[in-house]
This record gives structure tokens, sequence and C-alpha cells, in this order.
């Protein structure tokens, strides 16, 4: 096992990554920028390193910095958590060439899964199904309208690198698919440096379903049932919760065998995300995050395994000592992202935190570094705190849900607790008949006037 572990990362994730090492027996170093210097990770871990200026592109991507970093420290291991660094092969590849441990899949794996075409290609040869759509990069806009006229609009225009909804573009007809195109390449060059682009079929009311998996570096390979991930604004994730609302005991057994069986046969390490579109009762492949998930908490509620401590254990070589069938799914997991934002113009809210007092209770968790007299940087993701809670049920985990939210209490900078506390209340949710869409109408209700 690891002696010290460096945490390539900040905020509650950092946090978490050191919590679980501490348990383990691991010593950690924080790095962070100098915006960061008061951190809870910061000043938690053993080790402190300043690595650069607030702006990311100075501190917590700047490769060789943190490289240095775990060479002063005689670091041998590096967990990048989510975000960030955290998907990038040519840092994997770095690592391991310093003599460092990646916490993580092969930089071969993550190159893969990192192009969606490539993604797609290999998927379907493991047996996954994928949505319709287009066979490899389309070049122009004729070879993208003769597509779309073969698999009917409305369809999406999909950038190959990347994620969080940048490069994704719908078209229903042929004059908009050319101006999709264009908006699509423009916005996939200027976010990942690269304009490829192809086409899927889109789909008009699928759930966003993923599946947790992990496997170690001896062949063995599990699943930890899924997440549903459909309350999405602007393609990220407000919402998610285990098990889905959607699947029934058959469905979720198909999606876990085929999820298992392609991850043994790629011969993929660490934990991992295969996420689905699922719509008529057939699941469609989208892309697969070859990292730990913001939403791995509703996983290990209701699993009660620690995901982070898996990762590492396997990182380090160890088996996993278990089969699928001694993984068990108890109860019901709900996570409401809370972000430094205005609830209804969803505007970025920095600042002072100058009172905190989050829930606390049976079932329930709080990722969060924040405490009172913190400043919440705008330099950064605007996720600040993750509210966790667990029932015995659906309805249970639901009510648990709404008291929690009752008592969490962040003053100084607006947050979306308001609009969780919305959200919770309405009908269609609490019913779970919700699709990927559905938030972004409800969202654009609240934005409407009132009528007389």
């Amino acid at each position: 096992m690891f002696d010290k572990v460096l945490i390539a990362n900040r905020g509650e994730i950092a946090l978490r990554i050191h919590r679980a090492c501490r348990e383990m027996g691991i010593h950690t170093v924080a790095v962070h920028s100098t915006a960061d210097a008061d951190a809870m990770h910061v000043r938690l871990a053993d080790e402190a390193v300043c690595i650069g200026p607030p702006p990311a592109r100075d501190s917590y991507l700047n490769i060789p910095a943190i490289i240095a970093a775990a060479e002063i420290t005689g670091t041998d291991a590096i967990h990048p958590g989510y975000g960030f660094l955290s998907e990038n092969e040519r840092f994997a590849s770095i690592v391991e060439a310093h003599g460092l441990t990646f916490i993580g899949p092969t930089a071969d794996h993550i190159r893969l899964m990192g192009d969606k075409i490539a993604a797609r290609e290999t998927v379907k040869k493991l047996g996954l199904p994928v949505v319709p759509g287009s066979d490899g990069a389309i070049r122009t806009e004729e070879e993208a309208i003769a597509c779309a006229q073969e698999i009917g609009y409305p369809v999406l225009v999909k950038a190959a690198a990347g994620g969080g909804g940048r490069g994704m573009k719908v078209a229903n007809s042929a004059e908009e698919l050319r101006a999709a195109l264009a908006h699509a390449r423009y916005e996939a060059r200027e976010g990942f440096g690269d304009d490829t682009v192809y086409l899927e079929k889109y789909l008009a009311q699928p759930r966003h379903i993923e599946m947790q998996i992990l496997a170690d570096q001896h062949g063995n390979a599990v699943h930890f049932g899924e997440r549903d991930c459909s309350l999405q604004r602007r393609h990220q994730k407000l919402v998610e919760e285990a098990p889905s609302p959607a699947l029934n005991a058959s469905s979720r057994e198909e999606l876990g065998r085929m999820a298992t069986e392609a991850i043994a046969n790629l011969g993929y390490r660490g934990v991992g995300t295969i996420e689905f579109l699922y719509e008529n009762g057939r699941f469609y492949f989208i892309e697969m995050n070859t990292r730990l998930q913001v939403e791995h908490p509703v996983t290990e509620m209701i699993t009660g395994v620690d995901l982070v401590r898996e990762q590492i254990r396997v990182a380090a070589g160890a088996p996993l000592g278990y089969s699928q069938a001694d993984i068990t799914v108890n109860g019901h997991a709900i996570e409401c992202r809370i972000n430094a934002e205005n609830p209804r113009t969803f505007a970025p809210s920095p600042g002072r935190v100058v009172d905190y007092h989050p829930p606390g209770g049976l079932g329930v968790r709080v990722d969060s570094g924040l405490y009172a007299g913190y400043t919440v940087q705008p330099y950064y993701d605007s996720l600040v705190a993750k509210l966790i809670v667990h029932g015995r049920n659906r309805n249970e985990c639901l009510m648990r849900l709404r008291r929690c939210l009752d008592e969490f209490f962040i003053d100084g900078i607006d947050t979306t607790i308001d609009l969780h506390r919305l959200l919770v209340e309405d009908p269609d949710f609490a019913n779970g008949l919700y699709d990927i869409h559905w938030l972004e109408q409800f969202v654009a209700g609240l934005a409407e006037p009132a009528t007389e």
C-alpha cells in the first residue's frame, strides 16, 4: 500500500480523498493555488505545497508544478479527483514516467474513452448498444445531411472530445444542421482544441442512466448498480439518485451484466462510469468517464462501499477480494449539488461565507469544504457542497431530503438550496416522472412572471 498520496485537486473532492487516505493510514499532500491557501483540505493534509496563482491553468492544470510537488514531498502516488487533469492521458503518462502511480486507469484507456468516436466504436465491438448515428467523424455538410436523412431528425451534433455539454447542438432540419455543425465545431475547437464532430439520433424523452464499475489488475470486474442522473440543466447534473426509479429488476440486471462484461473484456483498471440513455425499454451507450464521479456518494450510501478506498487499493495492485454476489443494494439515496449560484438566474456568487450550518441526522451526509469565514473563489467551478441522504425506500429518502434542505443554511453567498427546496416539492419529481429535458422546463417555469 502507498505511504503518501498527493491530491491533485481542490474543494470537497480533495477533502473526500484526504479522509479516505487517513482512514487507510496513508499520509496526504495537498497542492493548492494561492487563492486556496485557507481551504479545508489544505488545513487538514499532512503536507501542503503551493503550486501557482489562482487561474487553474497556472496551478491545478500545471503538470510540471504538480510533479515537482510530488517529488519534493516523496509521494508514492497521485490521485486526480474529478475535473482538472483526471481524464488527461498525458498527465497519467507523465505521472507513471516519473515512477509514481496514477490512481486511475491507464493512459491508453483514458485516451480511448476520451475520444467519443473511438469509444463508440470500441463498445460496439464489446457488445454495448449505441445511439444510431454516423460511422465516425462528420467532415462535410453534405455528409452530415445524408446521415441525418438516414437516421431521421432531430439529430444531435456532438464533439468527439471534451464534455460538459460544450460542442453539442440539436438540429431539426437540414438548415438547422448546417448552423449546428458550425457552432459545435467552434465550441469544440475553442474548448478542447479539436473540432471533430459526429452525429447521433436525438432521443425525445430519455433518462440518463449510468453504471458504476470497478476492475482490478487481475481480471476481476464488478458493478455497484446504477444511478439516475436525468435532472440536468445545460447538460450539467443537479440531482442524482440511486437506484433509478425508471428501472425494474430485469432491466437493472441486464445493464449491470452488459457493463461488467464490457469492462472485463476491455481489460480496464480502476473505477469508471458507463453512461447510457434509456428510452422505451432500451439502453444506448453515450460515453464512459474514466474517473471518480461527482455523484459517487449515492452509490456508496446504498452499497456501503467506499469507492475512493477501492480506487486506491486497486491502483496499489490489490485484488478486489469480493465478487458480484457480495455486493448488495440497500435502500435509496439522493444527492443534491449545492452550487454558489443565484437559484433563479444561475449567476455565480463567489464571496465570504458568513455562516454555515449543514444538516445532520441518520442517513445524512454532506461533502463540503465550506466553513464560516471561508471565501468562495471566483476562479473555479461553483460546486461548494453535496447533500446526500439515504432512506430505507425512496419515499423515506425524499422526506429526509426535504427536512435536510430546510435545515441547510449558508449565509453570505447565494446558493441553489432554494431551487432544490422547490424541486423536491414538485409532484413529477416526487413520483420519479422526469427525463433529461424535464429540469430545463422546470427552471424555465420558475423564470416566468406570475399571472393574475
